[in-house]
């Protein structure tokens, strides 16, 4: 299971919905969401934005994510291709939490595109997804 999303949150919770990303979410929830989301410069161990980026993002880009990195050196992409690296430049301080963070924002919304167009587009889905937010 994920951690929550905020500082000290060993999982997340339906009772907090800032904890965790829904696949109901719009982009600007995820968005708002992960940039709220505690994420400690240099530190890896209880920082949920590495946890999204391991357990999910890595993974379903098969461990070659594109992430957009802000240093002195100007705006440079650089192709994750393990979470190895990753968390190296993170604790580095090379990958900064903001940078991280605008990455696992637009890789989760580019996972649940999809899912999005599935319950705008398939009426049954909608009636279903409707049902479940009411109760």
């Amino acid at each position: 299971m994920l951690q929550g999303l905020k500082k000290g949150q060993e999982k997340m919770s339906k009772s907090d919905p800032d904890s965790a990303i829904f696949m109901e979410d719009t982009e600007k929830d995820v968005i708002r969401k992960i940039s709220k989301g505690y994420c400690p410069e240099m530190e890896v161990a209880g920082n949920p934005i590495i946890d999204y980026a391991k357990s999910i993002v890595l993974p379903a880009f098969d461990n070659e994510w594109d992430v957009v990195i802000n240093n002195d050196a100007g705006k440079i992409t650089k192709t994750y291709r393990s979470y190895e690296e990753l968390e190296a430049d993170f604790k580095s301080g090379f990958l900064h939490p903001k940078d991280l963070k605008e990455a696992v924002a637009k890789g989760v919304n580019k996972l649940l595109q999809p899912v999005r167009n599935h319950f705008a587009n398939d009426p049954y889905a909608k009636n279903l997804l409707e049902t479940i937010k009411r109760w």
